[in-house]
């Protein structure tokens, strides 16, 4: 039974939990356009009918730029769940389609109800539900689950391709690294200190890698691909780490080793040692591709940082790989 049509108080959400903050409103419609801010109107009301129809208390409110995420009880036994709700209805099916094909893996986390037209996904507690990013992690903890995302059959599974969604990155990058420096990756002019790039170099490099992951999407196996696996989206679980957040695709599923390899890594030797770890645990895995792969997320992760203002030794070395 639902409460369709009902207000926030009559479902006993508050609006104050519901309403979205004015800077998250502003992510919100840097990514999804000017259509997300009626989206944030209305909010209150679509919490309200999904918590009736799902029978959930609304407790705490979170998310940003892509989502806002409501962490709930539900039924009697006061069961900890998270509704999930983003602006565009595509996001929410592909995520619950994804999810729903990793349905058989500890390692991904549960999806118990969604309603695509409505952008929204009940999702499973995870617990104790930190993230890898909040404390130390090594490559030998997180193969296993790098090897099961790609183990799942793909047929019938009504997904875009590795190819778009990297192109999409792509053009994501563009956008952020104007908005953080008019003039270039970091604001300099030609004849910059190590470290910086001139807008020219930017849009080089860009370009340079935009051309290697259109070739490395184009000619790799095809597996069903997280798209954004970084620590921040890998709790700790009763049994092992488990992915949420995916923004899944068909293509290289070594594609979802980037993070795995580049993350706090400051040079060359460390990050051949990191791949050659990973790759060896990850059945199917090709150290080449993953390499090559880096090479590609190291302009996507660092050009928008320098963009930024941001100086430390692991955005110096991405910078240094991506050829910036």
């Amino acid at each position: 039974m639902g409460v369709h049509g009902a207000s926030a108080a009559e479902a006993g959400v508050s609006t104050a939990v519901a309403t979205v903050p004015a800077e998250v409103r502003a992510r919100l419609t840097v990514r999804f356009g000017a259509s997300a801010e009626a989206w944030c109107d209305a909010l209150p009301g679509v919490v309200a009918e999904l918590a009736g129809r799902w029978r959930l208390v609304v407790r705490a409110a979170g998310g940003g730029g892509t989502a806002r995420v409501f962490r709930c009880t539900r039924g009697a036994g006061g069961v900890s769940v998270w509704l999930k709700l983003t602006p565009d209805p595509e996001v929410a099916r592909q995520e619950a389609a994804a999810l729903r094909a990793w349905a058989g893996l500890a390692s991904v986390v549960r999806v118990l109800e969604d309603d695509p037209a409505a952008g929204a996904l009940l999702l499973a507690d995870v617990r104790p539900g930190t993230t890898l990013r909040q404390r130390a992690w090594h490559p030998e903890e997180v193969a296993p689950l790098l090897g099961a995302l790609r183990s799942v059959p793909v047929d019938g599974l009504a997904l875009g391709t590795l190819a778009e969604r990297v192109e999409f990155l792509f053009d994501l990058t563009e956008r952020r690294v104007s908005a953080g420096a008019p003039g270039g990756v970091t604001g300099g002019t030609t004849g910059g200190a190590p470290g910086t790039a001139t807008g020219a170099a930017a849009a080089a490099a860009i370009g340079r890698a935009r051309a290697l992951a259109a070739e490395l999407a184009d000619g790799g196996p095809s597996a069903l691909v997280h798209g954004d696996l970084h620590p921040g989206n890998v709790l700790d679980g009763p049994a092992g780490p488990v992915a949420i957040d995916p923004r899944p695709s068909l293509g290289d599923p070594d594609f979802d080793l980037v993070d795995w390899a580049i993350d706090g890594v400051t040079d060359r030797p460390a990050l051949e040692r990191r791949i050659a770890v990973l790759a060896a645990r990850v059945p199917g895995s090709d150290p080449e591709r993953v390499l090559a792969w880096c090479r590609v997320g190291a302009v996507l992760v660092a050009a928008p940082r320098a963009a930024a203002g941001r100086r430390d030794a692991e955005t110096a070395f991405l910078l240094e790989l991506a050829g910036l």
